[in-house]
């Protein structure tokens, strides 16, 4: 009898920061994977808030009781990462249409790159459908209040960045 193969699922984004939205997805994607790789974009062209090694170590402290997820870091192509790693699922989470109108896009031109890695939409639980990056960054510049918005080793190194780099920002 031969051996199953291991199936390896990628989720990748720049994760600035984690949210609880990416945590529910890529937790639903070691359903579809006996492998999940949480893959860390590098990303020249961003500012991002938390430094590459802190996004990778939160990560990685969030899903430190899950063994068969990996945290990762990458650059350049998704798909040449997810061969590289023997992924054959790209794992995207898709809010709304928005979402679904750039993610489609993007899973079109992975196809065409690399016609065997398959990309897969889940779609958020709605309690967290309208969390972002982009909106957790936002409200934690202005002084609003995000730890329900990501996980607890986030939130940590959010308030720890706001009592050490933006004294004058209102605590959380």
């Amino acid at each position: 009898m031969t051996a199953h193969p291991i199936r390896v699922a990628l989720c990748a984004g720049s994760f600035d920061p984690l949210t609880l939205g990416h945590v529910d997805v890529i937790s639903r994607a070691t359903a579809l994977a006996d492998r999940v790789i949480v893959g860390v974009l590098i990303n020249p062209a961003k500012s991002p808030l938390m430094s590459l090694d802190d996004r990778v170590a939160v990560i990685a402290e969030v899903f430190a009781d899950h063994p068969t997820i990996d945290v990762r870091t990458f650059s350049g192509l998704l798909v040449d990462a997810a061969r590289e790693w023997g992924a054959s699922t790209v794992v995207r989470g898709v809010r709304g249409v928005h979402d679904w109108e750039f993610e489609s896009q993007l899973a079109q031109m992975n196809r065409h790159l690399a016609p065997d890695i398959e990309t897969v939409f889940l779609a958020p639980d709605p309690a967290r459908a309208f969390i972002s990056s982009t909106l957790v960054r936002e409200a934690y510049r202005f002084g609003g209040p995000v730890d329900e918005l990501v996980p607890p080793p986030v939130a940590r190194w959010l308030a720890e960045r706001r009592r050490t780099v933006l004294p004058e920002a209102r605590q959380i």
